[in-house]
């Protein structure tokens, strides 16, 4: 019998896709009047940079350079740095620690602007928590993930949330898929987890010996690995029916 759903946020239960694409651009116009007097700047090319960045799409010189940071100061830090490296790289050499907060903090908020359910999801919470014990599982630094489970007011629509940066291991660590169960006071095998990311969510839940549903989103599992989802869904906008036909 299934007791518990566990699920994940980013491009799960709420469109980060989309809200990164409008930060981008709004990061990238505000950067381009902030250094209007450097008519090389290619802001475009700065903000696709930076999402790549914060998304760990390294070179090696960056890893070497960024991990460090990461581990002794924090991913705020982090991202800090990657702005004033970007922007280093277009010949802006005057932004400050300061500086690089303000920009920082320009993406962020554009980001929650934008940061939404995806349609039909809240509704799906609320009519399924009568049934279930909902539990969100988010990978991510509490001052990337706490403001975005804020915008979309996630504690009223799920149980218990658990944020990756809070936690001594994020997903796929089984420690983090045992503390849902635990939250959620049931078994493995009462419960089912969702999400997008197949080596994060897939792979973490299935070596827990939880059921998984998998938000393809075009992508394709991994060929090397024998691990396969449960079940598979292409967009999120098939949750709802297909838990419910589960639940029946």
């Amino acid at each position: 019998m299934l007791r518990a759903l566990l699920l994940d946020m980013d491009n799960t239960l709420c469109d980060t896709h989309r809200a990164v694409d409008a930060a981008k651009i709004q990061f990238a116009r505000h950067v381009c009047q902030r250094f209007s007097e450097e008519t090389s700047l290619n802001g475009d090319a700065f903000a696709s940079a930076f999402v790549t960045g914060i998304y760990r799409e390294w070179s090696d010189s960056q890893r070497s350079a960024y991990l460090p940071i990461i581990e002794r100061q924090g991913e705020e830090a982090f991202r800090k740095k990657l702005i004033q490296d970007l922007l280093a790289e277009q010949h802006i050499n005057t932004v400050t620690d300061t500086l690089a907060n303000d920009l920082l903090e320009v993406f962020e908020s554009e980001r929650i602007d934008a940061f939404d359910f995806y349609p039909g999801i809240a509704d799906f919470l609320d009519r399924i928590r009568d049934k279930l014990t909902l539990v969100v599982i988010t990978n991510g630094p509490e001052f990337s993930q706490l403001p975005k489970i804020a915008a979309v007011n996630l504690e009223h629509y799920v149980d218990h949330i658990i944020v990756g940066g809070q936690e001594s291991e994020q997903k796929p660590a089984r420690s983090i898929f045992e503390k849902a169960l635990q939250l959620a006071n049931c078994q493995a095998e009462e419960a089912i987890h969702i999400g997008d990311s197949f080596s994060a969510d897939i792979v973490g839940a299935s070596n827990s010996n939880i059921k998984t549903i998998w938000v393809r989103h075009e992508q394709k599992p991994d060929p090397v690995s024998t691990i396969r989802a449960c079940y598979t869904v292409d967009h999120p906008r098939e949750i709802p029916a297909l838990v419910e036909k589960i639940v029946g």
